[in-house]
């Protein structure tokens, strides 16, 4: 019994493979090459021993219930175990058939089993309730937190069967806290909260905005743009221009076994068309993350895809580095440039590590147990479309459960430097030692630079200048988990303190290549648990703000992702409630992109968890405009640098109200899971116009100057250039159908 009470303890994180060859058509011998070594290292991960993968679990379930002499107290064990992972693929009505009668007979006459059983019928039937109303006939509010408006259930069976049975749960046990979260969420799908919630189950407030300071509602238009006809499992997400007309484009991943990537080509008339077929990017499939570059210098942004994260030893399965052909298709050259390698990751940073115009990859891999090590790698670019794997030449082959990387020039030497976000605690910052040879070399300075003090587990991370001094700080994740976010919820509604919470970390550069954590005073000393993130100026204040996505992957946690404000460099302000941003859902990759050039940043996000039962449609939430505030558009373009510029500082200096200021920015696309555009687009405030705008450039590490520029206009800057070239992007008007969405 305890064997198969484990298996439906477990956090399953759904099995998926997959296989593809070729995205122009004709298979070549290079193609076969390709398919060959995929197949040797994509073999379908159906290992008896593999817990992530419920359907193996169902069929071993089947199989024992089928022996004709299984103690029949013993079968409800096996049929609570099934009736879990049915529920994990999404088939509520399976799982609560099974449930119920486990309930109802109490066999085993075990009232801890009892209570697990029905815990998991409650969230059938409150999972039921989503598939019915949030899925089957979605709207731009569904699932946005708190519940509200057209959010509010039409088909109400389901939920209401949900409450009388966490009212059950909850009066065996009213300090269960995840129930009681639980519970007051389903309330609120009905529009029965707080009024209708007993008194001793309520948690209060939830309706009420706790911060003192708000934005304007945003509105998630993806599915009036259909943006989010499917539905997707846990995957990554990039708003760049990838056919070079200026106009951003949205391209997503997903690791679901049958689900391929997304290319959704801007039409610039306010609407999209999906490519994915014609540009061979659906044929892509099993992607955790993605991240963009032009790593060959032709002009064209590419792709970098990640996978096999969080699959220990069954994630040996190879990232993909898709060429961008100019044409609107995609090579896959992960053979052809030498970057194949089978070990899992879902986290990498392009940078030039070697200031020699060329960009190298950085990939973060995940070691689980020493006996099966998977060291960090990094691929030197050979400036001839190949790579060389260096990391132990570089000093930088760290062996850790890495969950996020990021570069940047911490120290301002000109040299890109390394962090290393992990889940055991054991955060890197790497500082590059500015040798001018083609392996560059690495220093662990992690102690050095005071970031050892705190030992929790992490996940996104970030380099940025969130207080515009010129330095670049570090942002980290907590991911720390004992339970279903649920109870962390709770607790913080309801000031209760728990026990090892996972938190935030914001450090500040000192200046001397060491940091200060100021999570406490900056306002973050919330319990937050993240995944996919990033962060942007959503009103164009010139100060840097973060959305912070759950991505967890248990089916109760039910909490909503986070939008926090940068106020003046100094603290930050969650302003999820006012924004209308706190999805419910999973959310994974993040991009900040002003996608309908009217000059502030939207944000997209790709939503749906780990497993089948959890996929759920993206977000695209359209900002409405905030403060009236001014911006520049920045796009840079390398000639002896990188052509993407991924590692040029930007200063940008003006008056705002009467106060001269400087705002600093550095060229890359974000956050750890999610990227936003290589394009710059800076918040300059109330200013009338730019008095002066710098860009030191990678390669040269020399500055240059442009002064007197129009506010509001987008740019391009191209190195070696005295002058400036205006980019002429008209404002969209988007072409958005308000109809509810069918069940997909």
């Amino acid at each position: 019994m305890k064997f198969f009470i484990h298996l439906s303890t477990v956090i399953v994180f759904v099995f998926f493979a997959f296989y593809f060859f070729s995205c122009n058509g004709k298979e070549s011998e290079l193609d076969k090459k390709n398919k060959e070594l995929y197949l040797k290292g994509l073999q379908p991960r159906k290992d008896p021993n593999n817990v992530f993968y419920p359907e193996g679990q169902v069929a071993l379930c089947d199989s024992i219930l089928a022996l004709p002499d299984y103690p029949q107290n013993e079968k409800q064990n096996v049929l609570y175990v099934k009736a879990v992972n049915l529920l994990y693929l999404g088939k509520e009505n399976e799982t609560i058939k099974i449930l119920e009668e486990i309930v109802e007979k109490n066999i085993n006459d075990q009232p801890e089993f009892i209570n697990d059983a029905r815990k998991y019928l409650a969230l059938a039937y409150q999972r039921l309730g989503e598939r019915n109303n949030c899925v089957s006939n979605h709207m731009s509010g569904s699932c946005i937190f708190p519940i509200q408006g057209e959010g509010i259930y039409m088909d109400t069976m389901a939920s209401s069967n949900s409450i009388k049975i966490y009212e059950k749960i909850l009066k065996q046990n009213p300090d269960d806290l995840e129930s009681k979260w639980l519970l007051n969420l389903v309330f609120m799908t009905l529009g029965q909260y707080p009024q209708k919630v007993p008194s001793a189950l309520l948690i209060p407030g939830l309706d009420k905005d706790p911060s003192s300071y708000h934005v304007k509602p945003f509105e998630n238009i993806a599915s009036g743009l259909n943006l989010n006809y499917f539905r997707n499992m846990a995957g990554g997400s990039i708003v760049d221009d990838f056919n070079n007309d200026n106009y951003l484009d949205i391209i997503t991943s997903a690791w679901g076994l049958d689900e391929g990537m997304h290319y959704f080509k801007n039409n610039k008339d306010g609407s999209f068309t999906d490519v994915s077929k014609e540009s061979g990017l659906s044929n892509i499939k099993g992607g955790l993350n993605t991240i963009q570059a032009d790593y060959n210098n032709d002009g064209y942004t590419d792709i970098l895809v990640l996978r096999g994260g969080w699959w220990k030893e069954f994630g040996k399965q190879p990232n993909t580095l898709l060429k961008n052909n100019g044409d609107g298709t995609f090579t896959d050259v992960t053979v052809a440039s030498g970057i194949l390698s089978f070990h899992p990751t879902q986290t990498g940073t392009w940078a030039d590590f070697n200031n020699d115009g060329w960009l190298d990859l950085f990939i973060g891999n995940e070691t689980v147990s020493e006996q099966y090590p998977h060291p960090c790698e990094l691929f030197i670019n050979n400036q001839d479309g190949t790579f060389t794997e260096e990391a132990k030449a570089s000093g930088c082959q760290i062996i850790g459960f890495t969950k996020g990387v990021t570069s940047g020039d911490y120290n301002n030497d000109g040299w890109p430097d390394i962090c290393i976000s992990d889940l055991t605690g054991k955060k890197k910052l790497l500082k590059n030692q500015c040798l001018s040879s083609k392996i560059p070399r690495f220093t662990d300075v992690t102690h050095e630079a005071g970031l050892d003090k705190d030992t929790g587990s992490t996940f996104p991370t970030w380099f940025w200048d969130f207080d515009n001094d010129g330095w670049l700080d570090i942002f980290m994740c907590g991911y720390q988990y004992t339970g279903s976010l649920g109870i962390t919820a709770a607790g913080e509604a309801l000031k209760i303190p728990l026990q090892n919470p996972s938190k935030m970390c914001l450090y500040r550069n000192n200046h001397d290549g060491t940091f200060s954590d100021i999570s406490v005073s900056a306002g973050l000393n919330k319990a937050v648990f993240a995944m996919g993130s990033n962060f942007g100026d959503i009103n164009n204040d010139g100060w840097l703000d973060m959305y912070l996505g759950t991505g967890n992957p248990d089916l109760k946690s039910l909490v909503p992702n986070r939008l926090f404000k940068n106020i003046d460099g100094k603290k930050f302000a969650d302003v999820t409630y006012s924004s209308r941003t706190g999805n419910l859902q999973k959310g994974h990759g993040v991009s900040f992109a002003d996608i309908d050039n009217d000059g502030d940043l939207d944000i997209f996000e790709e939503v749906g968890g780990a497993i089948k039962g959890d996929a759920y449609f993206n977000s695209f939430y359209l900002n409405p405009g905030q403060d009236d505030n001014n911006f520049i558009g920045l796009l840079l373009e390398g000639v002896t640098s990188n052509r993407s510029a991924i590692g040029a500082r930007i200063s940008v200096s003006f008056i705002d109200n009467g106060i001269s200021r400087t705002v600093f920015r550095d060229v890359n696309s974000g956050g750890s899971f999610g990227a936003s555009p290589l394009r710059q687009e800076i918040g300059i405030g109330k200013a009338n116009m730019i008095d002066q705008i710098t860009i030191k450039w990678p390669h040269t590490k020399q500055p240059t100057v442009f002064k007197n520029l129009e506010r509001n206009v987008f740019i391009k800057i191209t190195e070696g250039k005295n002058t400036v070239e205006r980019i002429n992007l008209q404002p969209l008007k988007f072409k958005i159908n308000h109809s509810p969405m069918g069940n997909m």
